[in-house]
């Protein structure tokens, strides 16, 4: 499934959030969104995800313009992971999962064996099967995101778009879930503050004050000059010893 942004713009009070941001993502493809604080990944990726209708412009699933679709329909094909979700209600992991499961229920497709299994399957693929009787209130930060994460899994989404998804996570945690992501057979959105981690994707837009100023692959666009315009800093760019991929080395730019 193919998504599209067409000279998709977002203004709040004034302030331009997105600015003509236009953006063709393919079928199975992993697609970066890097930037500052600020820079407008969080807002395209809620417009991408159809939570957001577009000020200006428009998105399409494959060539049918999401403003027209059921917000069923456009669940069943996307999942949303954001940065930090929270509830007050008393509500447990294995419950947050079975959320992910709504779109496809209804009177006459009611809860089934398979949606037990798909839910297990999710929950173990992140590690947190052992967990998931507990309470939401007594899970850790970055349990509380691999419960998030599942809960997008078990949606079986055609794609998958995810918000700074490591961020509360341990380093064991961080790379089985980027290696799960890269495994999963969807397409892929993912903002990512790591630009280490930016470099397994298979290209990379880069936003800077709500417009999208750059676009290719890792290669193409995490060069030395760009991160020095984009991020203020030096990057040096080395090769590992182990595997000769790229990883960059930072420092504060003089």
């Amino acid at each position: 499934m193919r998504l599209t942004a067409e000279g998709v713009g977002w203004t709040i009070h004034g302030h331009k959030l997105l600015d003509d941001v236009s953006l063709g993502i393919a079928p199975g493809e992993t697609f970066g969104l890097i930037g500052p604080n600020g820079s407008g990944k969080t807002t395209l990726l809620r417009v991408l995800a159809g939570l957001q209708r577009p000020k200006r412009g428009r998105v399409l699933l494959d060539d049918r313009p999401m403003q027209a679709m059921p917000q069923r329909d456009i669940a069943r094909s996307i999942a949303f992971v954001e940065q930090q979700a929270d509830t007050h209600e008393r509500i447990g992991a294995r419950e947050v999962v079975e959320l992910g499961r709504t779109p496809f229920l209804s009177p006459l497709r009611p809860w089934t064996e398979q949606d037990d299994k798909i839910v297990h399957r999710a929950l173990e693929d992140v590690g947190m099967l052992p967990l998931a009787e507990r309470l939401w209130h007594t899970l850790s930060g970055g349990e509380r995101q691999r419960v998030q994460i599942a809960r997008a899994l078990a949606q079986q989404p055609r794609i998958l778009l995810l918000d700074e998804p490591t961020n509360h996570l341990d380093i064991r945690h961080q790379l089985s879930i980027l290696r799960l992501v890269k495994q999963l057979p969807v397409t892929v959105v993912i903002a990512l503050h790591d630009l280490n981690q930016a470099m397994d994707c298979e290209r990379i837009g880069v936003m800077e004050a709500g417009r999208l100023v750059d676009l290719g692959t890792p290669e193409q666009v995490l060069t030395a000059a760009r991160l020095r315009r984009t991020f203020g800093v030096q990057a040096d760019i080395l090769e590992d010893p182990v595997d000769r991929s790229r990883i960059m080395r930072f420092r504060c730019a003089l």
